[in-house]
């Protein structure tokens, strides 16, 4: 058993899950204390509306957990986003452009994936993905914006997985509409951060 613990293959102790173990335990004691109150003042209506929404929400709590749900919703673990092609990047940053509300459309190229997308305010951003940012001779420009409305220049955010280079940060902060989006705020984003907060840290 000592062996076993040494080698951090026994489990925990006691010591390690009590906290977890006591906080559950408090949990569904207050739980049980509120249901009997309320079995007092209200009847046999008040635990058997509690266990059902109680029930309902172990449910939803489940099922938006499952990985499939999850990525669905714009929300990808550092594994997941590591496992992706450049295609699927694409899909996956869609998605968490949805999950902040934004309206994207997304412009499949077996290579260089593109996406286009619009807030409820207006603003538009382009974004490519790329192992470096720097632009390649076709793309100075960016690619035409399928939706209607102001014609000003589009935030165009370059995607990259790893680190940018101080050639590829000096390029980005020479050319005003550009930002850069690397491997550690996309692995935020993907947990759950903002887009616009984490280009606010960028700048």
């Amino acid at each position: 058993m000592r062996a076993l613990r040494d080698q951090g293959r026994y489990g925990p102790r006691l010591r390690d899950v009590l906290p977890a173990f006591t906080g559950v335990v408090a949990a569904v004691c207050a739980l049980a204390a509120a249901l009997s109150a309320g079995y007092r003042v209200a009847g046999a209506v008040v635990p058997v509306a509690g266990v059902a929404l109680l029930a309902l929400a172990v449910a939803a709590a489940v099922r938006h957990g499952r990985p499939g749900a999850r990525r669905r919703l714009g929300y990808y673990t550092a594994d997941e986003l590591h496992e992706l092609d450049t295609q699927q990047l694409a899909l996956a940053v869609a998605r968490m452009l949805r999950r902040d509300g934004w309206r994207v459309r997304l412009m499949p190229a077996p290579d260089r994936p593109r996406l286009c997308a619009r807030d409820a305010a207006g603003r538009r951003i382009d974004v490519a993905f790329r192992p470096v940012a720097e632009p390649l001779p076709d793309e100075d420009l960016p690619h035409p914006h399928p939706h209607g409305g102001d014609r000003g220049s589009p935030l165009r955010l370059v995607v990259h997985r790893g680190v940018f280079t101080d050639r590829d940060v000096r390029w980005a902060r020479r050319e005003r509409t550009i930002r850069l989006l690397d491997g550690s705020a996309l692995r935020r984003w993907a947990a759950g951060a903002r887009l616009s907060d984490l280009l606010s840290q960028e700048r």
